[in-house]
């Protein structure tokens, strides 16, 4: 490899990864690579600007650790989680579209019975949220594992607030063996993505703010059926047209503003008055 060039280093890098045993993993980087030298070829990338984008890396990683994961916020706010979720979207387009993980999803929180309370000390507007899961074909889903977590009346994540406890508003929940799911909460608020780390630089430079519209995020499980990532997003929102990591989609927004039925007034008695419903149904795509 000592004539290298301009004309011949990719191939000379793609031919480096000949000996790749995963097909898919050579196919990825063969890719990758190639889509790399081209953009530093067309950009006409400089060494000072090169040493600064790893530099930024090395920042990236710097301030991520298990609670804060900075390369995930970098590829919400570069659009690449909503690009990847779309792709996953368009494979089953008869399901609930995905949407983004973001950086605060934290595995095992507490158990809540279907009709638990998450509300607790929480300050802010009370709501029920509830739905059905169920398949593409229109079976009810019993069982499914549903994990819900959402921010305070601070606008900040349990995970990223001392104050909070570490599970707060945070909880896993079996649907009922009709497939339905509800749970008392408070409405979250819009809140800023963190912006003191590499995110918040990109964010500056780019002349764009950081704020999110209000959403519930969601993950659920059901043997025999796809995993589905994805969000609740209230449509009164002031932000709901500029969400900073693109994840808002038509099909996951409605408002969170439905007035309870009587007969809802009677079953959900146990959460203080007023309170708002918030309805939807997770449609989750069949394996294979």
């Amino acid at each position: 490899m000592k004539d290298l060039t301009l004309d011949n280093m990719t191939d000379a890098v793609i031919n480096s990864i000949a000996g790749t045993q995963d097909q898919r993993l050579k196919d990825v980087l063969t890719i990758v690579i190639r889509k790399m030298h081209e953009a530093a070829i067309e950009a006409k990338i400089t060494h000072a600007e090169w040493e600064g984008l790893m530099n930024f890396l090395m920042a990236t990683g710097d301030i991520s650790d298990a609670q804060r994961n900075e390369f995930i916020l970098l590829s919400d706010l570069t659009g690449l989680t909503s690009l990847i979720d779309l792709l996953g979207s368009a494979n089953a387009p008869e399901a609930s579209e995905r949407s983004v993980l973001g950086p605060f999803y934290v595995p095992n929180a507490p158990m809540l019975e279907p009709g638990g309370d998450l509300i607790k000390d929480n300050d802010g507007d009370r709501v029920i949220a509830l739905g059905q899961v169920r398949s593409t074909t229109g079976e009810a889903i019993p069982g499914a594992l549903l994990e819900f977590w959402q921010n305070a009346a601070n606008g900040l994540y349990s995970n990223v607030d001392p104050s909070q406890d570490d599970n707060n508003l945070r909880c896993r929940m079996m649907s009922a063996d009709d497939g339905s799911y509800s749970l008392s909460t408070i409405r979250p608020i819009a809140y800023e993505v963190p912006d003191d780390g590499p995110g918040g630089d990109y964010m500056r430079a780019t002349g764009r703010h950081c704020w999110r519209p209000a959403h519930l995020h969601v993950r659920v499980h059901a043997e025999g059926y796809e995993d589905l990532v994805t969000e609740v997003f209230n449509t009164l929102d002031k932000y709901i047209e500029e969400d900073a990591t693109f994840g808002v989609r038509s099909t996951l927004a409605i408002p969170f503003n439905r007035k309870p039925s009587p007969d809802e007034q009677a079953r959900f008695s146990h959460v203080a008055a007023p309170f708002r419903m918030v309805d939807f149904d997770f449609v989750l795509q069949p394996l294979g």
